[in-house]
């Protein structure tokens, strides 16, 4: 599982070098491979590739002409790339992504249990303050056991 979150850099070719602590536990659990990609442009989505294929064969049981699943399939699409990690722990975020999120300079790298999201830190942070926990949401983990 990955676990908290730490401030990085994307450098002037666009490359994220991953903190250290989150590479070692990708690498550890499910090898240097990924897929980056978005689904509304925002962030960045870093799947280990194995949790990726995961996703890829749920989307293969809905049918082709689904339209939640071109919708969806259309925009990781857009976005994705696959990558590997380069001899120093870096990941190529694609130009469009890149533009798109804001990612230049610091960013917010956040784990999410089996894949990271990487966000521009001023988008990030005010996205924590437009859209606090409430009690309602305490209410509702409660519901669900957590």
């Amino acid at each position: 599982m990955l676990r908290g979150s730490t401030l990085a850099t994307i450098d002037d070719k666009g490359r994220l070098k991953v903190p250290t602590d989150f590479r070692r536990a990708l690498e550890d659990r499910w090898g240097p491979d990924f897929f980056v990609t978005s689904v509304t442009g925002e962030k960045a989505l870093v799947y280990p590739l194995a949790v990726w294929e995961g996703i890829e064969a749920k989307l293969a049981t809905l049918p082709a002409t689904d339209p939640v699943r071109q919708r969806f399939l259309e925009r990781v699409s857009y976005f994705g790339s696959q990558l590997r990690l380069d001899a120093q722990g870096r990941l190529l975020i694609q130009p469009l992504l890149r533009e798109r999120a804001g990612m230049t300079g610091e960013v917010i790298v956040s784990a999410q249990l089996d894949h990271l999201e990487i966000w521009n830190r001023e988008r990030f942070e005010k996205r924590l303050a437009d859209q606090p926990f409430t009690d309602d949401d305490f209410r509702a983990l409660s519901e669900r056991g957590i």
